[in-house]
């Protein structure tokens, strides 16, 4: 073999291997990404963002190696909604998944009418214009919903249970939060019910919190009920600790508030929400449509009691209150 037959053979053979991975790398399809949009901040809900990446991962997506998740947290700022969503369509997410309420959802809609959306809500989707209905929401949206209004009657019976000598009750409430109204109109008729009397205070910002507290004693509220509202998700060790302050017994929405301190809270469980919205978001990546994906209903409650908490606040927690609940912490 002449000398220069012999070195063009080598270099084939030791190129070959090279170019072949090359190919298939090139042939590999791209890692689909998932836009996450939420109206709180990463601190304060990370235990929920590792359900939903638990539900991509129950589904077949692990973060980081077929799937990829673009973050992007309001902070509390619901003004900035309509930027986050915008820059999301402009990364050409192949679904939005979003959390906090229902302004993520309508912010992500009015950016686009093709990109799936799937939502995480505590009103009525479909009062709140969110999806045509529940078995088929139509269009490019679909998701989660717990029907937080729902609860605040069962809250105030189980706070008034536990705190009897409570005949005026405030309800604290974020007035950007557009389900807010109905949610009040909710809480007014069960306190009839009951013979109490309800005080609402309003709060958007931390100082407003801490305005809250002191109108909350110059009213002489025995008792206080926080509505679900991602802003004091993102308030939750503020909240406890002013309640705790003031001496004012708290029921709060999530177990969340009852760990940092706080003395009870009702509500569904938000882990299993957010669970839920990685499965639809899974479902879409691998081609179902919204339109063909009824809204998902919660419905496990979840009523947790504080007796440290109750014991600092000098009430005394029943044998059949503690019974009823799913979790006690001592």
């Amino acid at each position: 073999m002449k000398r220069r037959e012999f070195i063009t053979l080598l270099g084939g053979a030791s190129a070959a291997p090279i170019l072949r991975p090359l190919a298939a790398r090139a042939q590999q399809p791209a890692m689909p990404v998932i836009g996450f949009m939420h109206s709180g901040s990463a601190d304060a809900f990370a235990p929920q963002v590792s359900a939903f990446q638990q539900g991509l991962k129950d589904s077949g997506y692990v973060e980081g190696q077929n799937v990829a998740i673009e973050y992007r947290w309001a902070d509390g700022r619901s003004d900035r909604l309509a930027t986050l969503a915008a820059d999301l369509v402009r990364r050409q997410v192949a679904v939005i998944a979003a959390f906090g309420g229902n302004n993520p959802t309508l912010a992500a809609r009015a950016a686009t009418g093709s990109i799936p959306i799937v939502f995480n809500t505590g009103a009525d989707p479909v009062r709140s214009g969110l999806v045509s209905s529940l078995s088929r929401p139509g269009g490019n949206v679909t998701g989660v919903s717990f029907l937080v209004e729902e609860l605040g009657a069962k809250t105030l019976g189980l706070l008034h249970e536990l705190v009897p000598k409570a005949t005026t009750i405030g309800v604290l409430v974020n007035p950007g939060n557009p389900e807010v109204e109905r949610e009040v109109t909710t809480m007014q008729e069960a306190t009839r019910t009951l013979g109490l009397q309800l005080q609402v205070v309003r709060a958007s910002t931390t100082n407003e919190i801490g305005n809250a507290f002191r109108v909350l004693i110059e009213r002489g509220v025995g008792a206080l009920i926080v509505i679900a509202d991602p802003f004091f998700g993102n308030r939750s060790a503020q909240l406890v600790e002013l309640a705790a302050r003031h001496r004012i017994p708290t029921a709060y929405y999530r177990r969340e508030f009852v760990e940092a301190g706080g003395l009870m809270s009702y509500g569904t469980s938000a882990n299993e929400a957010y669970h839920q919205v990685g499965d639809y978001v899974a479902r879409i990546l691998k081609g179902a449509k919204p339109a063909d994906l009824p809204v998902f209903q919660v419905v496990k409650f979840q009523f947790v009691i504080n007796l440290k908490a109750a014991k600092a606040l000098g009430l005394d927690v029943s044998p059949e209150l503690s019974a009823r609940a799913n979790d006690v912490i001592e």
